[in-house]
């Protein structure tokens, strides 16, 4: 009999705390209710993109920034090359291959070096590692050259690279010529003035601050 009776007072506490747990549930519920805003705050109405124009990137004009590229600011960036490249005259290969006089020089031609497919085949593109194709290829090898077996992310700043390609140019006997300056690879001078044109029938164009109003004749003056 006091078997049943312990059971059933087990039974009961268990029946109790479910009903507890409901209670606290229910009773939580109404207290900490939310109701989801009508309109959500912080709402920012951006205006949608639209297709304007891009920006045009002009490329480096070389001849205008080689000679004055900062050629220790360039070795200082070619640290980060040396786990995989020499650039000493007779350098030996290490991952990649010695890059004494790589500046326009034929694309996978350092002997003794096993290019990758995607190298050897990038000569159609690019037959030789002029200023452009250093730069582009510079910027991000896997991208430019895709399948290219170099790992190195690449460089995005541009003075970084600029720099760079100075300092692989002065590595080598006889330097690539800097090109002439490019007028078309410089920016516009902001608040330059076009030149004035001249009216199609050949006279002058008023000074400036001169009234656009017709000459008035003189009256004749009487005899």
């Amino acid at each position: 009999m006091s078997g049943d009776l312990k059971w059933n007072k087990i039974f009961g506490a268990g029946l109790g705390t479910v009903f507890a747990i409901l209670v606290v549930q229910q009773v939580a519920g109404m207290v900490y209710k939310t109701d989801a805003p009508e309109q959500m705050g912080y709402f920012v109405d951006a205006p949608e993109e639209t297709g304007g124009a891009a920006e045009v990137v002009l490329p480096p004009d070389w001849g205008t920034i080689l000679p004055t590229a900062d050629l220790a600011a360039g070795e200082a960036a070619f640290a980060r090359c040396q786990a995989c490249h020499t650039i000493n005259a007779g350098g030996a290969n290490g991952v990649g291959p010695n890059l004494y006089g790589v500046v326009g020089n034929a694309v996978a031609s350092h002997a003794g070096f096993a290019y990758s497919d995607a190298m050897k085949g990038h000569t159609s593109v690019d037959p030789t590692w002029s200023l452009d194709a250093l730069d582009h290829f510079i910027t991000a090898p896997g991208r430019y050259v895709p399948g290219t077996k170099m790992s190195f992310a690449g460089l995005r700043d541009t003075a970084t690279r600029v720099n760079l390609i100075a300092y692989l140019r002065s590595q080598d006997s006889a330097p690539l010529p800097i090109p002439a300056p490019d007028p078309a690879r410089q920016p516009p001078v902001p608040g330059a003035e076009e030149p004035a044109v001249a009216p199609a029938d050949g006279t002058e164009a008023p000074a400036d601050g001169a009234a656009d109003t017709p000459a008035v004749e003189a009256a004749p003056t009487a005899p």
